[in-house]
């Protein structure tokens, strides 16, 4: 495993993936880095399902105008969902599970993106969480947070610019750093 440092230098959004399938010890990997992310209160309200199948992934990728149509091409795609009866900041135990996901991806060598669902429309203005849901067959309460596509690297990227680092966002003991 690289450093810490490192890895969240190289992780970047991928959104063009090799045909390579995904190992089922990747996959385990992926899942176990999700099941184990820390949630408030321990209430874990997330679940996720995962997708394989390339028809179902097509199908996936057509859930929203803009922003999901890398998902036809990727290996496998993680719906990540959370039940807001469980807890009430479901959005953000939901979003570190993702990020995690991500970074395992990232330190298996792997690409990945995320495609954000939550509270964004299909092409003929519908919810894409409605969309994804008939599609898969999730239950309510359950929501759809995001997609995270998942793949072998099909382009290379830069590593992130610390040069880019907006350092005027950081303030100290209060805004404006007095």
């Amino acid at each position: 495993m690289i450093k810490f440092s490192e890895l969240i230098k190289q992780r970047r959004s991928m959104r063009k993936f090799t045909d390579e399938e995904l190992t089922q010890d990747e996959v385990v990997a992926l899942m176990k880095a999700g099941l184990m992310a820390p949630s408030s209160k321990g209430k874990t309200p997330w679940q996720f399902v995962v997708v394989d199948d390339k028809e179902t992934l097509t199908m996936l990728s057509r859930c929203k105008e803009h922003g999901a149509a890398f998902i036809a091409d990727a290996a496998l795609a993680i719906v990540v969902t959370a039940d807001p009866s469980i807890s009430d900041v479901w959005v953000e135990d939901a979003s570190i599970a993702a990020t995690l996901i991500q970074l395992q991806a990232e330190d298996l060598g792997l690409g990945s993106c995320w495609a954000q669902i939550h509270e964004r429309p299909t092409p003929a203005g519908t919810p894409a969480s409605h969309f994804v849901c008939d599609l898969l067959g999730i239950p309510a309460p359950l929501e759809v947070l995001c997609i995270i596509g998942v793949g072998h690297k099909g382009m290379e990227r830069k590593p992130f610019d610390e040069e880019r680092l907006q350092w005027e966002k950081v303030h100290v003991n209060q805004y404006g750093g007095k």
